[in-house]
């Protein structure tokens, strides 16, 4: 079994900061990518950023310059430092972990940015 479990949300005013995490334990092996999604009040569950085991990471356009992902395969974290951040970047931010054996999602934590 594999459990993911975030930290580091929290309320912070629009141009703020915020570091998200997310640690993985339980039968880790062979990680393809790690990363983060988002879900606001009444929206899908949108993609923010991943990184892959060789290091490369994406994100989406409108975090693009502001946040930045990085992950330690051995460790197995993964971690989202949340710059200049917008009142739109309110939501529930998940971790995801894409293993050789399945997909794997964190249980969600609150990211609140008041204008």
């Amino acid at each position: 079994q594999v459990q993911l479990v975030e930290s580091g949300g929290g309320l912070v005013h629009a141009g703020g900061s915020l570091r998200l995490s997310c640690a993985a334990s339980g039968s880790i092996f062979s990680i393809y990518s790690m990363g983060w999604y988002r879900q606001a009040p009444g929206k899908q569950r949108e993609y923010v950023a991943s990184i892959t085991i060789g290091g490369s990471t994406s994100y989406r356009d409108s975090v693009k310059g502001r946040f930045t992902i990085s992950g330690d395969n051995v460790k197995n974290t993964v971690h989202l430092q949340m710059n200049s951040l917008k009142p739109e970047d309110t939501a529930v931010y998940f971790c995801n972990f894409y293993l050789r054996r399945g997909e794997y999602w964190g249980q969600g934590t609150q990211v609140t940015v008041s204008s």
